[in-house]
């Protein structure tokens, strides 16, 4: 889970082109009555990425051997899911969950503590479950997009799952606690492995309106599957969040 907010999170933070002016109120994205401030947000999240996370991201990108790379994406993924488990059984997926499990421990045990995704060569399939998904599911479909200092794109409802998801998720957990190492360098690989992406984001016509879409559209699959409905803009556009 935490593998996957990071990617989406992320997404706001690939271009190092400026945000264009926010049109006027009218002429909003329905999801986004905020936009003044995302657009401002965004170009916050993207003068830290120039300054500080894609340089890094490069020089890991560079340095570290595939072998390495697939190995430390492998160890976060496996890293995630104690919070999938927990969503899928709130979400009532219990059959989900226990396949879930069975994963996490077959990569634990077996795969150097999931260095190695030996579940995957045994056909065990992954989940991903988080608790805005969860608040989706019990009722909470529609929320304003909102973007995240240094997290990037996010909705109401996401930013709170997040909040949730954190406590039982080990990398914040560790962070809170003032060791910053895991979540780091989850960060570092995150960034690397998106950075051909770069160059895509960078020469939209638009580069806020192309991410923060792009975003959306993958979050509501990820929330409703490939047969996604589409948004009930009236429903944001008359609830507060």
């Amino acid at each position: 889970m935490m593998r996957r907010l990071l990617i989406a999170s992320m997404l706001a933070l690939l271009t190092a082109g400026c945000a264009t002016s926010a049109p006027p109120p009218e002429e909003r994205h329905p999801a986004d009555p905020w936009e003044p401030y995302n657009r401002s947000m965004w170009t916050f999240n993207v003068a830290v990425d120039r300054a500080v996370v894609r340089p890094v991201a490069v020089g890991y990108d560079t340095v570290a051997p595939s072998p390495v790379k697939t190995g430390v994406r492998n160890f976060f993924t496996n890293l995630s899911s104690p919070v999938v488990i927990i969503n899928l059984l709130l979400q009532g997926r219990g059959s989900d969950a226990g396949g879930e499990t069975r994963r996490f421990i077959t990569n634990t045990i077996f795969g150097l503590g999931g260095l190695i995704d030996i579940a995957s060569t045994e056909d065990m399939e992954k989940y991903n479950a988080d608790f805005g998904q969860t608040l989706a599911n019990w009722g909470w479909e529609e929320s304003r997009f909102f973007m995240l200092p240094f997290l990037g794109p996010s909705t109401v409802r996401d930013g709170i799952g997040r909040g949730v998801d954190s406590r039982a998720n080990i990398e914040w957990r560790l962070a809170g606690d003032g060791s910053y190492y895991l979540l780091g360098l989850d960060v570092v690989q995150t960034r690397a492995r998106l950075l051909p992406l770069d160059e895509q984001i960078r020469d939209a016509f638009d580069p806020y309106s192309f991410m923060r879409d792009g975003w959306m559209q993958r979050r509501r699959q990820l929330i409703y599957g490939e047969e996604a409905p589409l948004p009930d803009y009236d429903a944001m556009l008359d609830d507060e969040w």
